[in-house]
């Protein structure tokens, strides 16, 4: 965003864009969001769209894309093999990484399968800054274990440490030393740890694991997923490269790490994505699983309309007003729920505003999903949906153990470009109101469980009737208002 003051003082988002398409929303009566959310089994992914005012489930595949973007998928070659669009779109990644290869996969998920047939044997370690539930799901399925090793920091609800999704190098070194580098599968770095509140990680971070990797022989993965948020906070955070051009931090990024993933339904705002690397060993091992799971070479199961949009929209990424325009928006909604005592994730970070639910519903055990009571509980009030990211995300172990989640978050994400000022202020209001009245609010258990990534679609139902009391209590203070 600009640099833009404004006489009368106060702070605020300005966008730098105009909107030139628009889409209806509509906002259901309270009694209709209660009866989709018990439709909905109390999980928002199971939300029908048609029922949901502001979708802040995710910034993945909905961020609103240029006019540039569009423009470009009406040149789009859909041939097999051999398309003109993929040439583009290759083009495009090895000048935003400054890398040699490029194989397309069909989302992020897809390059974690790709990475961890590859690399994870039986009994292998993946260290991580923190995990993202895909990528521990094929880690574990293919017989490894995640050790996160995010700093201390990193696990604090309130803190002012600009990059709280760090490695501990000691953490590092120790699991190095434990279990031996042959059985380190690789080491992954999450660009903006997803599940802890979007917290980035210093380019100087990345320096130091990248040459303990390289010491000893271990692959560095970077999942570039979130990448242009945590560009922003490097730019804006960290002081050695405050005079640095955004390409030519996004060059060293991909300097220190030995492979990169990403989502392209985050960064690019298409469809799609990719695995890029400089190491010849790594790009072929990879380019023969890429047809077995993806498709053929030059599109790997993405739409070739998505591929041009995706090539401009990393050209994008480097523009310092758009990358800016999710950051702020997220800073804003914090700070504005953080002055009227609502407990969220500080400081801010990238993807979206994390409310804390082990903090707003202290009086529910983890047990009973405070996040996920929190989530049906807001959707209830104002309409919004939003993603659990707690004990409901996590998966029980070989024993049917259920490990309790570090954090109980409610995240709502801000996707780029989408939602205005009033709406975002209109979310801050339905927070407020329902931190107001959170002792309504009582916990979920499970009526339909499934074993692997349970919060995509399991059901659960409230443990009393507690929804009811918060229809009762809305009516009674808003009337007839939505």
């Amino acid at each position: 965003m600009a640099n833009v003051k404004f006489h009368a003082g106060e702070s605020f988002p300005l966008e730098m864009h105009k909107v030139r398409i628009i889409q209806k929303l509509n906002l259901i009566p309270i009694e209709e969001r209660l009866r989709a959310v018990k439709e909905a089994g109390n999980n928002t992914f199971l939300l029908k769209n048609r029922d949901v005012f502001m979708d802040m489930l995710t910034d993945s595949g909905v961020n609103a894309m240029s006019d540039r973007q569009l423009a470009s998928m009406m040149e789009a070659d859909d041939s097999y093999a051999g398309s003109e669009t993929f040439s583009r779109l290759e083009k495009s990644v090895k000048n935003f990484f400054g890398v040699k290869h490029f194989l397309p996969a069909h989302q992020g998920r897809a390059c974690e399968n790709i990475l961890s047939k590859i690399f994870v044997k039986e009994g292998s370690i993946v260290p991580m800054n923190y995990h993202f539930t895909t990528a521990k799901a094929h880690i574990t399925i293919n017989g490894g274990k995640v050790e996160e090793i995010i700093i201390d920091e990193g696990l604090k609800i309130r803190s002012s440490c600009p990059f709280k999704g760090n490695i501990d190098i000691n953490k590092l070194n120790a699991i190095i030393r434990d279990h031996g580098a042959q059985n380190v599968a690789y080491v992954r770095m999450e660009a903006g740890t997803n599940l802890v509140g979007g917290q980035p990680f210093s380019l100087e971070n990345l320096n130091d694991v990248s040459k303990i990797c390289r010491s000893a022989n271990i692959p560095l993965v970077l999942d570039a997923s979130l990448l242009a948020d945590n560009l922003y906070f490097v730019k804006t955070r960290e002081e050695s490269c405050k005079n640095m051009e955004l390409r030519e931090i996004t060059r060293k990024f991909a300097e220190a790490s030995d492979i990169i993933y990403f989502s392209a339904r985050k960064l690019g705002f298409g469809r799609g994505g990719g695995i890029c690397t400089n190491n010849e060993e790594y790009f072929l091992k990879i380019r023969e699983m890429v047809p077995l799971f993806e498709g053929f070479l030059t599109y790997g199961g993405m739409s070739v309309r998505e591929m041009e949009a995706i090539a401009v929209g990393l050209d994008e990424t480097l523009d310092e007003d758009m990358i800016s325009q999710g950051p702020i928006f997220i800073d804003y909604m914090v700070r504005e729920l953080d002055k009227k005592g609502v407990p969220v994730i500080t400081p801010a970070g990238g993807l979206g505003c994390h409310v804390d639910a082990k903090a707003f519903l202290d009086h529910i055990p983890q047990n009973q999903y405070p996040a996920g009571a929190l989530a049906a509980s807001y959707f209830i009030a104002s309409g919004i949906r939003g993603m659990e990211r707690g004990t409901l995300s996590e998966q029980r172990d070989e024993n049917g153990n259920e490990p309790l989640s570090n954090m109980e978050l409610l995240r709502l994400a801000l996707p780029r470009r989408v939602f205005t000022l009033s709406q975002v202020n209109y979310a801050i209001d339905r927070m407020l109101w329902l931190y107001k009245n959170r002792k309504l609010v009582e916990g979920l258990r499970f009526v339909e469980e499934p074993k692997i990534l349970r919060f995509f679609f399991g059901r659960l139902e409230p443990v009393s009737d507690w929804q009811d009391k918060v229809v009762a209590q809305f009516r009674k203070d808003f009337g007839d208002s939505l």
